[in-house]
Formats: C-alpha cells, structure tokens, sequence
C-alpha cells in the first residue's frame, strides 16, 4: 500500500493556496508543482514527492457527485484530521503561519509528557484545518 500525501478539502482556495504558498517552502523545503490561487487544485512535492495537496472542496463534491450535501456540520464540533509538520524552530515557524493569516490555537509549549524534548504549537490555516508544529 502507499499513502503518498494529505489533500485538503477546501472552501477558501485562493487564501489557503496563498497561504501554503508561503510556509510549506520554509517549513518543509516544499515546492509549488502545479496549480494556481484560482484552483481548483494545487500540490506541493518534496523530492519529487507530493507532500501536500489543495483541492476546491465544491470541485471535490461535483465531481463525487454530492454537491448538494452541506459543506459544513450544522454545529460546531471537535477537529477530525490535523496536518502535522515536523519543524526546527516551533517558535518561528508559528510566527511564519500567522504573518501568513494562519490563526492561532495554542502558544509554542514543551510537551515532555508527548516525549522528553518535543515542543508544540497548533494554528488554523485560512479554511480552518488544524496544524501542529512539532520539534524534537
């Protein structure tokens, strides 16, 4: 089996792809390989890998064939998936994101109980999927 990469489901296309854009090259040595901010789709490769992928979440639903399902729960509810990027400096990647309107959730905090030097900070992209920056 091979599971090469994440692709999120995205309302706000043009403000994630702008703010992948700008961190997934520092923080992961990621390029843009295809794709443009008006969509539908747009995937960053790593080594001649894609490491992460955007796709138009109404493109998505048109093409499944379930477009008039809600987008969104009708409530507010607990995250379902993170993105989890692997960083050197938890502080300054975090400072990246939000110069990039990533919004914050928790404050870069060591985390010995995650494992003895793992530190952590955890942001919202533009669409609101959760990320967690991680050192160790």
């Amino acid at each position: 089996m091979d599971a090469p990469y994440p692709r999120l489901l995205v309302t706000r296309f043009a403000e994630c792809f702008a703010f992948y854009r700008a961190v997934l090259p520092a923080l992961t040595g990621a390029t843009l390989a295809k794709g443009a901010p008006a969509g539908p789709y747009a995937n960053w490769d790593l080594a001649d890998r894609t490491c992460l992928a955007l796709f138009d979440r109404s493109a998505m639903a048109a093409t499944l064939g379930v477009a008039e399902l809600p987008a969104h729960p009708a409530a507010p509810s607990q995250d379902t998936a993170m993105l989890v990027l692997r960083v050197d400096d938890v502080d300054g990647a975090l400072g990246l994101c939000l110069r990039h309107g990533g919004t914050p959730v928790t404050p870069p905090t060591d985390r010995p109980e995650w494992g003895p030097t793992l530190r952590s900070a955890h942001l919202r992209d533009p669409d609101g999927h959760v990320i967690e920056l991680q050192s160790y």
